[in-house]
């Protein structure tokens, strides 16, 4: 069962069905949905999306995924998970543009982390981004997440593979 977080201005908690609007907001803006998965999808893509959220993820307890809400607002998506393609838990996160350019990104995606570590057990977590996306490669760079390999896509385009180890104490 996906456990609510907390951060200093953000709520990290399950999905409700009065998020499908929300969500299918965020995920059709491309300037966030070019930066996830295959990038931007249908209305109706999104939407089935949003279902599989409930009928899938969460009925069979597969991995966490967050509506990320700022004084009540659905302003982000975030979930951690186990993929193929890091051999490992990837995090996942995504903001609206309204959101973008205050350090919010900084603040979810280290609450995505140390539950990771803190919860899960985990000794490192991954992040997959697009060369392109700079702001998101900052981004983790700053918070000690460190490039490991590049991944070449089928379109020709590259993504990156990050990793942040859990820190031992000495």
């Amino acid at each position: 069962m996906t456990p609510v977080l907390r951060t200093e201005r953000l709520l990290l908690d399950p999905y409700t069905p009065a998020d499908e609007e929300g969500f299918v907001d965020l995920f059709q803006d491309v300037r966030v949905s070019r930066w996830m998965g295959d990038g931007p999808g249908t209305e109706a893509e999104d939407r089935a999306l949003f279902g599989r959220v409930f009928t899938k993820v969460y009925a069979e307890d597969l991995f966490d995924v967050w509506a990320v809400r700022r004084e009540g607002r659905l302003v982000g998506h975030a979930e951690i998970k186990r993929t193929e393609a890091v051999d490992g838990h990837e995090i996942v996160y995504a903001l609206a543009p309204g959101a973008w350019g205050s350090g919010l990104g900084t603040e979810l995606a280290e609450a995505i982390v140390a539950y990771g570590f803190d919860t899960l057990g985990l000794a490192e977590v991954h992040a997959t981004v697009a060369e392109s996306n700079t702001a998101s490669l900052v981004l983790l760079e700053r918070i000690g997440f460190t490039h490991v390999r590049d991944v070449r896509e089928d379109d020709g385009s590259t993504t990156r593979v990050l990793t942040r180890r859990r820190r031992t104490a000495a």
